[in-house]
């Protein structure tokens, strides 16, 4: 047993050192080292040794396994070597070819209008304020007027999670944390971009899901003129300072009074941007302001119906289906 497993090893270490390759290499390590491999072909005659002889062999069968592998494992760095030279050798590279083009992202369209809003807001005294998606009926509704069987709930139709939590349908609610949280004091003036939720079909022009920036600012003495002078200066900002302006009345359950705010553009005639009024008297009192004390003002906007007027977009899907040809255009925004 003990001269068939030198001559094992001494042939082995003759294939070992003429391998040319890293394939042949495995091949030699399978046939030698493997299940079937010829040093285990050897030791399944250990069972007919004597007592005495099997630890000898073992413990030299075992030291030449060790060496062989250690061969292997010699052999195959020296391979590697050589291939790597090898490859040094033949390949050659034209450092006056152009470089692969390293692709570079853009902001978001929408994302750069809320940023350019936050900018101007901020550069008027304002704060940014954010608050959560899933919101709940009481600081959604009913600390802004909506009362449990007031009409205008039926203006925003929401996804509600429970008959007390819902997918807030705008960030109205961040106004009325944030005036809890002041507990009655002043100045508040804040801004409250984010997400929001209303069940709607989408198209052109509307979405389910779609980007509101709301604005709100309380403290002794606001008054309507203080309002229009803030709209005014943040329209001619993101439109330009020739952009003609128009305020209507309107209703919302939250402002009193209540108005909507138009631009005019020579193609499409007057189109609305955003509504805004003096916050209710009812708001401020539920958030902890004594209306006779304090007054406010309130506003809202579109973040898509920005972007479309200020780019030129015709559909708002155009922002949400994540088309790289659409996306690329805005890189420099």
């Amino acid at each position: 047993m003990q001269k068939k497993l030198m001559e094992l090893k001494n042939l082995a270490e003759k294939k070992i050192q003429t391998a040319k390759d890293l394939q042949a290499l495995k091949e030699i390590r399978v046939a030698l080292l493997g299940k079937k491999g010829e040093l285990t072909s050897v030791l399944r005659g250990m069972g007919k040794l004597s007592p005495k002889e099997r630890p000898q062999i073992g413990a030299l069968a075992n030291k030449i396994r060790s060496q062989l592998e250690a061969w292997i494992e010699a052999k195959r760095e020296e391979l590697e070597e050589a291939k790597f030279v090898q490859q040094l050798a033949t390949e050659k590279i034209d450092v006056t070819l152009p470089g692969a083009p390293i692709t570079v992202g853009g902001v978001h369209p929408l994302q750069a209008v809320i940023e350019e809003v936050e900018d101007i807001f901020i550069g008027m005294g304002f704060e940014v304020a954010e608050g959560p998606e899933v919101e709940t009926d009481k600081f959604n509704f009913e600390m802004m007027n909506f009362l449990k069987d007031h009409p205008a709930r039926d203006m925003q139709d929401s996804f509600y999670i429970t008959p007390e939590i819902l997918l807030r349908t705008h960030t109205s609610g961040v106004q009325a944390r944030e005036m809890l949280a002041k507990q009655g004091e002043v100045p508040l003036r804040i801004i409250c971009p984010g997400k929001v939720y209303r069940r709607d079909q989408d198209d052109m022009t509307h979405s389910h899901q779609f980007m509101q920036i709301e604005g709100l600012a309380v403290d002794h003495n606001v008054t309507m003129s203080e309002l229009k002078g803030v709209l005014l200066t943040f329209i001619h900002k993101v439109f330009g300072e020739e952009t003609e302006v128009r305020l209507r009345p309107s209703f919302f359950p939250f402002v009193e009074p209540g108005m909507e705010v138009d631009i005019y553009d020579p193609q499409k005639g007057w189109l609305e941007i955003l509504g805004a009024g003096m916050v209710h008297p009812r708001v401020l009192e539920k958030a902890g302001y004594n209306p006779e004390r304090y007054t406010g003002f309130a506003f809202g906007l579109g973040v898509e119906r920005i972007a479309m007027l200020k780019y030129g977009i015709d559909d708002i899907r155009h922002f949400y289906n994540n088309d790289l040809r659409f996306l690329r255009q805005f890189q420099s925004v």
